[in-house]
């Protein structure tokens, strides 16, 4: 697939994006090298006038995305979780981007549902509704169980959107090809690793048994959470094509006039979203990574209720807690620690100097801890961050750079609820409580008392494993060829060492 055939659609793509003006600013964002900018052009000139026109009203690189359809939109909307890659700037107007596009028939969707189940559609639903929401893989209809009469939420894929998904990402690795052949300097962009990205992405997106174990698994480590609510799967009616979850009903975040109509603090939702958000982060690692007003509600009794769970986002047990130092570090203005928690961590080269790394954040952080409360922003603090860090020699972390987007996102949510939000007043008492239950005495029994269980399953092969060592130090194989005396001594007792270690541990268990 990834052949001459596709090449109509790479000049479909750049006759589009020169067209509306995209291919000067996408290029530029990314700061790629002057013979792709100008190769670009003068490849795709001649073509302009076979590209799509597009809604005139959007910014050009929205413009041209959204003209080329469902493959190119989603694949927008990814780049923008990514400004390693597009920049700052063209990632905040990505951030936009809308994938609301015509319905399918409603006829087609029922048709779907009946195969997948593999049930007639009327022995399952008493109501199946005209679809309530489209979007660029699937769309929503709101439906009613013949058994019982609960109301549900059924997410169809749009027929063929698998097959044509693959045609489109078979081009954009031809494209991504011709950027590496034909400017090698263009090569650091690592064009083809984007693409691999966002087809991984997206090929789990199109399989909704994964964005049903990630709504399950969401709803159970937020179960315990007041004022938070995740509607429930239904296994038994979903597949890789349809997934079935309870109904929400609910005042959309977009609509504040509702909001107060029903009586509802905006104030106290704005930060409670916050928080929700930063406590799913940094207790759980496990946060919804898409939190923009149309997958936002307001329940009935005021609970910030969730959806769409295709992007979400995961933190380990200890990138959890650097993020929540280096936060804590800046609330404190104690630019010392944050430092050195950026070269404990190893994200910045130990050959640096860790003075002139704090004097760098220090840069970063005071001028915005001058702003009045509606201006303190901790996004525009991570993206200074991320600015300076990279300076630094910081590589890349794919995860922090979600979690960045997504605070982001958040922020502007809770600011379009209450405009003169106080960031970082709202965050501190959850990083607070996060750093006393994990950083300290406290947390560190709790990691010896988690390393002596996972020993502890060890226990009943601890005897063969340090047999199988001492026998293997009786013979040892040889150190590597060139080591000196002393490593080679060293070599030998370190494996006696351990293997003593684990007969101890084996007697005592």
């Amino acid at each position: 697939m990834r052949g001459p055939h596709n090449i109509w659609r790479v000049i479909r793509t750049g006759a589009t994006f020169t067209r509306t003006g995209a291919m000067g600013v996408a290029l530029e964002a990314m700061d790629a090298p002057r013979s792709i900018r100008v190769g670009a052009r003068v490849l795709s000139a001649p073509f302009a006038w076979l590209g799509l026109k597009g809604d005139e009203s959007l910014p050009p690189v929205t413009r041209a995305l959204t003209a080329l359809g469902p493959a190119y939109i989603k694949f927008g909307q990814i780049l923008s979780t990514r400004p390693d890659v597009v920049g700052n700037e063209l990632a905040t107007q990505l951030r936009v981007l809308q994938d609301k596009l015509p319905p399918f028939p409603t006829e087609e969707a029922k048709r779907v549902v009946a195969s997948e189940l593999e049930i007639p559609i009327d022995e399952v639903f008493s109501e199946f509704s005209e679809p309530v929401a489209a979007a660029s893989i699937a769309q929503v209809h709101q439906a009613r169980l013949a058994e019982g009469g609960r109301a549900v939420a059924v997410k169809v894929l749009r027929p063929g959107i698998q097959r044509a998904f693959r045609k489109d990402i078979d081009a954009f690795y031809l494209i991504a090809w011709l950027v590496e052949t034909l400017a090698p300097g263009a090569r650091r962009l690592r064009p083809q690793d984007v693409i691999a990205h966002f087809e991984s992405v997206v090929l789990r997106e199109l399989d909704l048994r994964i964005e049903a174990a990630q709504a399950a698994e969401f709803a159970s480590t937020t179960a315990k959470d007041d004022g938070f609510f995740v509607p429930a799967v239904d296994w038994f009616l979903s597949s890789r094509q349809v997934m079935t979850l309870g109904w929400a009903e609910g005042i959309p975040f977009g609509d504040p006039e509702a909001i107060d109509a029903a009586g509802i603090d905006r104030r106290e939702l704005a930060a409670r979203t916050l928080q929700m958000f930063l406590r799913h982060a940094l207790r759980d690692g496990y946060f919804h990574a898409d939190m923009h007003h149309g997958n936002l509600k307001v329940g009935p009794t005021g609970e910030i209720v969730a959806l769409d769970f295709g992007i979400m986002g995961r933190l380990d047990d200890y990138t959890r807690r650097v993020y929540a130092e280096i936060l804590m570090g800046f609330i404190r203005k104690d630019y010392k620690r944050v430092a050195e928690v950026h070269f404990e961590a190893g994200y910045v080269p130990a050959d640096r100097d860790v003075d002139e790394f704090a004097q760098a954040l220090r840069s970063v952080g005071e001028p915005i801890f001058g702003m009045d409360a509606s201006r303190i922003s901790m996004a525009r603090l991570l993206a200074y961050l991320f600015d300076v860090t990279e300076q630094f020699g910081m590589e890349t972390r794919t995860e922090l750079i979600l979690l960045q987007r997504t605070m982001v996102v958040v922020e502007g949510v809770a600011r379009s609820l209450d405009p003169n939000i106080n960031i970082w007043k709202v965050a501190r008492p959850v990083v607070e409580d996060y750093i006393s239950r994990n950083i300290g005495p406290k947390a560190l029994v709790s990691d010896l008392a988690r390393t002596v269980q996972v020993l502890s399953r060890l226990g009943p092969r601890l005897p063969q494993l340090a047999a199988a060592l001492l026998i293997s130090q009786t013979n040892p194989p040889p150190p590597p060829r060139g080591t000196p005396l002393r490593e080679r001594i060293t070599y030998v007792g370190i494996g006696a060492l351990l293997g003593a270690a684990l007969v101890a541990l084996g007697a005592l268990l």
